[in-house]
């Protein structure tokens, strides 16, 4: 396992908000601008690993999408599960989080938040979550940091309409962009006897 040295005079740059789902959690980073523009810690290890996860992030990705398209909702199985830290970095984007641990009392449950370039909001989301994001803005470009490598044979999907988890993605029926991979996934109950 990582060790992480601790740092003295630590500057805390970050507000941890707490949701209903256990482990999950948004920061909410402290945000310093002026005429010339902005600055802030957008991601500091110190204090990820000592408030938020002990896992050391590995992988960093990117995408662009355009509004309406929604992506997800999308995990990974065990033993190649992540976590994963996300933001926006332009436009905006509603970004939900399923919990999808059996032995949890949330389990079904989800949490949706809305993430910005101008709240500058994150969104961590333990392994055990199945992940989605709906695109609100004509364009936006997604980062997220994972603490495990993409293993496409582990691959999890449910479907991003499911009755069941009766997510308001924010989105018209008629204005959904999805890929026709994410058209066919389980649904939520067909996930929970096959998971």
């Amino acid at each position: 396992m990582w060790k992480w040295k601790s740092r003295e005079n630590k500057i805390n740059n970050m507000e941890l908000i707490k949701t209903e789902i256990e482990g999950v959690v948004i920061l909410k980073p402290k945000f310093f601008g002026d005429e010339r523009g902005y600055f802030f810690e957008s991601f500091r290890e110190d204090y990820i690993y000592e408030n938020v996860c002990k896992n050391k992030f590995v992988q960093d990705n990117e995408s662009s999408s355009k509004y309406g398209v929604i992506r997800g909702l999308h995990f990974q199985k065990p033993p190649h599960a992540q976590s994963k830290l996300v933001r926006v970095v332009k436009g905006k984007v509603l970004d939900v989080a399923v919990d999808i641990r059996k032995d949890s009392p949330t389990f079904g449950k989800h949490v949706a938040v809305e993430l910005s370039e101008e709240n500058k909001l994150q969104f961590f989301l333990p392994r055990g979550m199945a992940h989605g994001y709906a695109v609100l803005s004509e364009e936006a470009i997604f980062q997220y940091k994972c603490d495990n490598y993409y293993a496409p044979q582990s691959e999890g999907s449910i479907i991003w309409n499911d009755p069941t988890l009766n997510i308001d993605w924010g989105i018209p029926s008629d204005k959904v962009v999805v890929s026709e991979k994410d058209k066919y996934h389980p649904t939520f109950k067909d996930f929970q006897l096959n998971y």
